[in-house]
């Protein structure tokens, strides 16, 4: 990778995802793109920076030329609860957009990243240690989208030689991004919570297992993916990726280990409780290390220790 677009620049992922590629391959080889700019966030003075409609294919064209661009990371992307809402706008980003990027990847012979999810596998998927391939009927239109994007990437590689790679996410916590509409979201707020108030209202049950990654780990996985060696690569599109399976109850023991009076109760949410009965509860990913020594670094533990931490330094700067 040289000179890099990455689409969706200001979402949860794409936002973090940025500055970690700038900070890897040089603040001026990395293009932030996207539909809404958000005056505030920290690296729109350090790189360029682009509006882009994923929608508008000769607009992606025209930036590709314009920073001559070898890789494109597409972020863009409208989370599974937002997307029940919005199902045409689901569709238009999730399956359009990455349709327009796939052919200005094979117009312009660029490789090109576009993350799928848990959301992808649903009714007939085995929940736990999910395979690498198997049944994929999302209850979703967000999981709709990431199915056909895989599929299409699938065969843009295999027709037209774009190289084309992605993962699975699972469901993503960060201490940086708030949550965006997705059905994990309350792995992120329980923490932001529990130190503001002390307190967290649950919107998903007890026992709700959910396969989670820690931010740090989704960053390197998105980029490790992209520097592997392709004649070792058998799944391109796209890779189970795992790190912890967690529910509910599991997060608030480990929070109490650091703030002991930490109390949470539940009001559940039933369309999101919905979604998540349908994901699976844990991915195998064995092909993703066999492939390209795909291994995650945090824990709960870990993971627990650094957000409590991080979310302690925002209260004290005023930021939350």
């Amino acid at each position: 990778m040289k000179n890099i677009l990455v689409i969706g620049s200001f979402g949860q992922i794409g936002s973090e995802l940025t500055p970690e590629l700038r900070k890897r391959y040089g603040h001026s080889n990395v293009v932030a793109a996207d539909l809404c700019i958000k005056k505030d966030n920290p690296f729109l003075s350090d790189g360029p920076v682009e509006k882009l409609d994923i929608t508008d294919p000769q607009a992606i064209a025209d930036l590709v030329k314009k920073y001559k661009i070898d890789t494109i990371f597409n972020m863009a992307a409208i989370l599974s609860a937002v997307g029940e809402k919005k199902p045409q706008l689901a569709w238009n980003v999730g399956v359009n957009g990455i349709f327009n990027c796939l052919e200005v990847a094979r117009e312009l012979n660029c490789a090109l990243f576009t993350p799928s999810s848990i959301a992808a596998f649903g009714e007939g998927t085995p929940l736990n240690h999910t395979p690498q391939d198997t049944i994929q009927r999302p209850g979703t239109m967000y999981g709709v989208t990431k199915v056909t994007g895989e599929l299409l990437s699938d065969y843009y590689h295999k027709r037209f030689g774009v190289d084309s790679r992605s993962v699975r996410f699972p469901g993503i916590i960060s201490n940086v991004t708030m949550p965006g509409g997705g059905t994990t979201d309350y792995a992120v707020e329980i923490y932001y919570e529990a130190i503001k108030k002390g307190h967290y209202t649950c919107f998903l049950s007890r026992r709700t297992f959910l396969d989670m990654m820690y931010m740090p780990d989704a960053l390197n996985a998105s980029i490790q993916i992209m520097n592997a060696d392709p004649s070792r690569l058998v799944h391109r599109n796209a890779f189970n990726i795992a790190s912890m399976s967690l529910e509910p109850e599991m997060l608030a023991t480990e929070i109490r280990k650091h703030i002991p009076d930490f109390t949470m109760d539940y009001a559940i949410d039933e369309v999101k409780q919905g979604i998540a009965d349908s994901w699976p509860n844990s991915m195998d990913d064995s092909c993703a290390r066999k492939e390209w020594d795909w291994k995650p670094e945090w824990n709960l533990t870990s993971m627990t220790e650094d957000m409590l931490k991080a979310i302690r330094q925002k209260q004290a700067d005023g930021l939350i």
